[in-house]
């Protein structure tokens, strides 16, 4: 019997949200709506230079794959997230965010010298989020960062696609796919950004190899992971790289394959203020919600509308309470 539903592995970053405007992206020479990398320098300079703007949303900890793994725990499941956090104030505050949620992790993680990673989130008033992510000791993430008999334990095991960007993440994401069909454990990975499919593509299909179980993406992800200029070519394409996928379409719900049949699923529509978050809550939930048992579909309307509450609101993930709430809904 499994100990964990879902083994997660993925940058540990501490995120600040903060309220800008189209101009002030062009203004600061920052591409929006995707996630850059920079150096602590830059990062730094971006704070000062915006640091008369509303904070969106109070410090918390995150990372795509933190994200998908504690919206999970709060549904319920059983968790273990591998990252990798300093021994400074940061890391302290992350790794207490992940045991509030109920997340578990190696017990010698923040023991290494070093700067716990932060990502900027800056929001636009059309509810687009722009990131600008300070890796730090996370772009140090390993292979020995991976908790095999925890692994070995789990029902499925998610791997964030923005580890492609890192010289040890990558290998460890690649380890981490191959020990899990090694133990009969299901694979999961998230395509992660727009830019990080359009820039790292190769290193992408090392980390898929020949399959995974499942893929997550949004539309313009499996468009350019699959070199193709429609959804449905997408969609056809993406049976090559994985078992089943979710397509997440925003205001147009998802397109989700089970392995048999393709499956549509609605929108909650709502008004939209921040989009940070948002395909990580839909892969925590429909997670979630796999590995309990249910139906791909029942997934899909279950993630479909965790997603819809956190775009309404500032902030990538829900409060706990609102997690049971979505339950007994």
């Amino acid at each position: 019997m499994s100990t964990y539903d879902i083994y997660g592995i993925g940058a540990a970053l501490v995120d600040t949200e903060i309220e800008v405007s189209d101009q002030d992206l062009t203004q600061f020479g920052i591409e929006k709506g995707v996630m850059t990398l920079v150096d602590e320098p830059r990062q730094n300079q971006l704070v000062e230079d915006l640091k008369n703007h509303l904070t969106a949303s109070k410090r918390a900890s995150g990372g795509s794959a933190a994200n998908s793994i504690i919206a999970a725990s709060y549904f319920g499941a059983q968790t273990f997230h591998s990252c990798r956090v300093a021994n400074d104030n940061n890391g302290d505050f992350y790794l207490k965010d992940l045991s509030d949620a109920g997340v578990a992790y190696h017990q010698n993680n923040g023991s290494l010298e070093g700067i716990t990673g932060k990502c900027l989130v800056m929001i636009t008033p059309d509810a687009e989020r722009t990131m600008n992510t300070f890796l730090g000791i996370s772009e140090t993430l390993a292979a020995e960062d991976i908790d095999v008999e925890a692994l070995q334990a789990s029902k499925y095991a998610y791997i964030e696609g923005y580890l492609v960007t890192s010289a040890t993440g990558k290998p460890a994401a690649i380890k981490l796919r191959e020990l899990a069909q090694e133990f009969g454990v299901k694979t999961a990975l998230s395509l992660s950004d727009p830019a990080i499919v359009e820039y790292f593509h190769a290193g992408l299909q090392e980390i898929i190899g020949d399959g995974v179980d499942i893929i997550f993406c949004n539309e313009d992800e499996a468009m350019n992971f699959t070199k193709t200029d429609s959804l449905d070519a997408a969609f056809e394409a993406l049976k090559q790289h994985a078992k089943s996928f979710a397509i997440t379409r925003g205001s147009e719900g998802a397109s989700l394959f089970d392995g048999e049949q393709r499956i549509e699923i609605d929108s909650h529509p709502v008004k939209a203020v921040d989009t940070n978050g948002a395909g990580d809550m839909f892969a925590g939930a429909f997670l979630y919600a796999i590995s309990k048992g249910l139906s791909y579909e029942q997934a899909g309307e279950l993630a479909s509308e965790a997603a819809s509450i956190v775009v309404s609101q500032f902030g990538p993930r829900l409060k706990a309470e609102q997690h049971v709430a979505l339950l007994e809904g």
